[in-house]
Parts: C-alpha cells; sequence; structure tokens
C-alpha cells in the first residue's frame, strides 16, 4: 500500500513516515503544497494524509485541485486547527476524513486503515492465488491450511506480485512501489526479497509460484511446476 504524506513540519513527517513503513506502508513524503499536487497526480497513491497549513498552495487549495482533476484516492486531512468549520471546509472540499494535531499514532493508523476498507470494494477482500492466500486488512499469508510469517517488506512485495498476478514486473517498478521512489541503492535487492519469499511460501510447498523472467524481471504465476523457472522474455517460454 502506498501513502503520500503531505506535510511542511519535517521532524512530524518523518515520524509519520517511520511509523508507516513499520507498519508495512510504502511512504512518499511532499514538504509543500506545490509539491505534493504533482504527487498526487503524476503517481498513484492509495491514502493522502495532507495537511492544511502548507507553504506553495494549502492543503484546501491542493485538494480542490485534485478533486477538480478527478483525483479520487482517499484524503485524510491534517492541521492543528481544532474548529467545526475547518473541518467542514475540508470535507465540502472532498476530504475524506480529518485529524486535529497533536494525534495519537494509533489514532493516525486506524484511521488510514478505516479509509482502506471504505475503498475495498474496488479491490478483492482476499488475495488468492491458487491455494495461496493474502489478506491485506489482516496482513496474513496462508498456503492452504498453514500460516506463514513473513516481514512488513516481505509482505508488500508478495501483495504487490498478487495484485498483478501473471504480469511480468520489473525491479525498477517493484522497487518503486514496494521501496519507494527515491530508492537509490542497488537493484538486486529485489532478488534477495524473491528469495526469502520463495523461501517461505514456495519451497516447503514444493511450489515455485515466482518465475524468474530472464532479461525483465518476475512474475506471479498460481504454479510453474518444481525448481527455480526462469523463462524468456522473448518468447514466453522456458529456456531448454
Amino acid at each position: 500500500m502506498r501513502v503520500l504524506v503531505i506535510e511542511d513540519e519535517t521532524r512530524l513527517a518523518q515520524t509519520i513516515r517511520r511509523g508507516l513503513e513499520l507498519e508495512g506502508f510504502v511512504v512518499q513524503l511532499a514538504h509543500t503544497g506545490t509539491d505534493g499536487l504533482w504527487h498526487a497526480t503524476e503517481d498513484s497513491f492509495d491514502v493522502i494524509l495532507l495537511d492544511i497549513m502548507l507553504p506553495g498552495l494549502s492543503g484546501y487549495e491542493v485538494l480542490r485541485r485534485l478533486r477538480e482533476r478527478d483525483v479520487l484516492t482517499p484524503v485524510l486531512m491534517l492541521t492543528a486547527k481544532d474548529g467545526d468549520y475547518e473541518q467542514a471546509d475540508a470535507l465540502d472540499l472532498g476530504a475524506d476524513d480529518y485529524l486535529t494535531k497533536p494525534f495519537s499514532f494509533v489514532v493516525l493508523i486506524a484511521r488510514v486503515r478505516a479509509l482502506l476498507r471504505r475503498r475495498a470494494p474496488q479491490r478483492p477482500a482476499l488475495l488468492k492465488v491458487g491455494d495461496l492466500e493474502l489478506d491485506p486488512a489482516r496482513r496474513s499469508v496462508r498456503r492452504g491450511a498453514r500460516a506463514i510469517t513473513l516481514t512488513p517488506r516481505e509482505f508488500g512485495l508478495l501483495e504487490f506480485l498478487m495484485r498483478h498476478r501473471e504480469i511480468a514486473l520489473t525491479k525498477p517498478e517493484i522497487l518503486r512501489n514496494v521501496w519507494d521512489a527515491h530508492y537509490d541503492g542497488p537493484e538486486n535487492v529485489v532478488e534477495v526479497y524473491v528469495g526469502y519469499l520463495r523461501k517461505k511460501i514456495d519451497t516447503p510447498f514444493g511450489r515455485t509460484s515466482i518465475e524468474t523472467l530472464r532479461g525483465v524481471g518476475y512474475r506471479l504465476v498460481e504454479d510453474a511446476g518444481s525448481g527455480d523457472r526462469q523463462v524468456d522474455d522473448e518468447s514466453g517460454s522456458a529456456p531448454g
């Protein structure tokens, strides 16, 4: 799940980012209204956390322009102002929820998850590929009747692969959606985490559901047979 945090208080923004990442979210930060509007319109997010008092463009103006452009991403407004008129203005402009500073991080996470559940009709409640099942709300994974424990990064990678089942995904695409847009480390971190996933969701069950597409990236399928199957990216068939 990807969250855009538009907040000009740097320390608060970093605190929110660390907390969300510990919960398994991929977070993009923006510190001005102008930058936030650009990210929100040029990229896709599951939720936007939007401060009202921002340099460049106010949160109200960012929200107004987003809704004018038919960007329907759920927006949770953050503000130091605690007043009925401010809340009413935000909701009238198209905000989905409103949180007054200072706030409990537990409450923030609960509000974010509530927005995601509200959006649930656009997404399946459970993601299933064969007998592999992932529950985004409960953050649980099962293969058949057996529960599988994953780290937040492994869970995020598996969720991204399952939401794009049967689709070839490049390493840059995976990094951008499971790590973040500004990750500048080595791409082979994807290989490392794919290896971790295979050891948990495939190897103990005699499965190979994550295909390596030579020269392309990876693809999750129902079951590719035994062994670490590599597929030729041009012919679409396994090399002989």
